[in-house]
């Protein structure tokens, strides 16, 4: 009998003839692929995808305010990148609330710890260059 069966008999206290087969379904992990996309996961690439539109969009209007690329003061972008980098946090958290397991249970807890930086630095440009904006104008 191996280890693992021992232990999970012992633990429920019945050296049974259908005791192996319990104890496999006790010791046996979730049947979730590495590669499967879980709801977990998904919600956690679509938090990504707005924390990382809401990096580049803040990044570019960044670049714009202090006259390294184009001519304005990117106003509308840190309008976007206020408005991306926080729905992409919010649903980072509440991705890294939900989950139940840590990394590879297929809950998306990376991928909500990934948004949750990437909303707050989309939030970080767009204060920025708002507070820059403010004092050009």
């Amino acid at each position: 009998m191996p280890v693992r069966f021992a232990l999970a008999a012992a633990l429920l206290g019945d050296f049974g003839p259908d005791t192996p087969a319990a104890a496999h379904v006790l010791v046996q992990p979730d049947p979730v692929s590495s590669y499967a996309l879980t709801t977990g996961r998904a919600w956690s690439l679509v938090a990504i995808l707005l924390g990382l539109i809401g990096v580049v969009i803040g990044g570019l209007a960044l670049a714009r305010s202090t006259g390294r690329i184009g001519t304005g003061t990117g106003r509308r972008g840190a309008i976007v990148a206020l408005v991306a980098g926080p729905a992409g946090a919010v649903i980072g958290g509440l991705v890294v609330a939900a989950a139940k397991g840590g990394p590879g249970t297929g809950y998306g807890i990376v991928g909500g710890f990934v948004a949750l930086a990437a909303g707050l630095i989309a939030m970080v440009l767009g204060g920025l260059v708002l507070t820059r904006s403010r004092r050009a104008g």
